[in-house]
């Protein structure tokens, strides 16, 4: 591929941008399905320098970086548009928060259900199913213990890059 190109890859982000022998190459833009998205300068596949834009709108800035910190604890919405009246907590950036199905949990692309080990979108789509015991090691931490309960008698059997 050379040239302005527009590539979908599996995970449904979207590139719109300049391509060269088949990699990211000039400007172009990562587009998310969470609805963030990477306008970037990119050299043979590689970021020259980017900027990440949050999906409402909130964009990281690594030298001045303010956000959430332990000077400021706000969300991005209270910063934009006030804090609520005292007896009404905002739990998460998004308002009103997105309703979890009960015995889920929200893994940042979907539900997951422990029960069925499946991830489905926010629109209840499949979307994976969850790793297997004893293939995959998530963050460090043992399948096994991590969303099951700690169980620090199981936790010693975990050594990294075993």
């Amino acid at each position: 591929m050379e040239g302005d190109a527009e590539y979908i890859l599996p995970t449904e982000t979207k590139y719109i941008g300049e391509m060269k022998d088949g990699m990211f190459h000039g400007q172009g833009t990562l587009y998310f399905p969470n609805g963030s998205r990477f306008d970037a300068v990119w050299e043979k596949g590689l970021v020259v320098k980017g900027t990440y834009t949050f999906s409402d709108g909130l964009q990281y800035d690594a030298e001045n970086w303010h956000y959430c910190d332990s000077y400021d604890r706000r969300f991005y919405t209270e910063i934009c548009h006030g804090l609520k009246p005292a007896g009404i907590s905002q739990l998460t950036n998004m308002d009103p928060p997105r309703k979890i199905p009960p015995g889920c949990y929200d893994c940042g692309d979907g539900f997951y259900n422990p029960n069925t080990r499946i991830v489905k979108d926010y629109n209840y789509r499949f979307l994976r199913n969850a790793a297997s015991l004893r293939s995959k090691k998530c963050w460090g931490v043992d399948p096994k213990v991590w969303g099951e309960g700690f169980q620090p008698e199981e936790q010693h059997r975990y050594r990294p890059g075993k």
